[in-house]
């Protein structure tokens, strides 16, 4: 049983039954941080087509009805502003929403699951991260 925490794309791409079999298992305990929840919402507001915007609305109340939602609270704080500080002294700079994404893995100490190579969540500092990829 692996202790998981999701990120935006993982929920994208299980509502749209594009992750790889086998991603999340049946044991695994999983949660996702608010701001995940909250750009998965945008992007359902965002979205022009009134079915798929129905359908992953569905989904996400069906995610959330069993799944934890992390608040970013003080502790998850704590560790958003080490991340920041850690990248403002190395010169390196990354999306705001991604460091409160793995700045909640971190403070939880759960492996954070993502899509999104991009992010380069495994160079932060004390982060676990394992990285799917998008079956077609």
């Amino acid at each position: 049983m692996a202790r998981l925490i999701l990120d935006t794309g993982v929920l994208v791409d299980a509502a749209r039954e594009r992750l790889p079999a086998g991603a999340i298992g049946d044991d695994d305990d999983v949660a996702v941080p608010a701001l995940v929840v909250a750009e998965y919402r945008v992007g359902l507001l965002l979205d022009p087509n009134p079915a798929r915007r129905a359908a992953h609305d569905a989904f996400l109340a069906e995610l959330l009805a069993v799944t934890p939602v992390v608040d970013y609270s003080m502790g998850v704080v704590e560790h958003h502003a080490e991340l920041v500080a850690h990248l403002q002294r190395s010169g390196q700079v990354r999306r705001a929403h991604d460091l409160i994404i793995a700045a909640t893995a971190r403070a939880t100490g759960l492996v954070l699951v993502t899509t999104d190579e991009r992010s380069r969540f495994d160079d932060l500092p004390d982060v676990e991260v394992r990285l799917l990829q998008r079956s077609r």
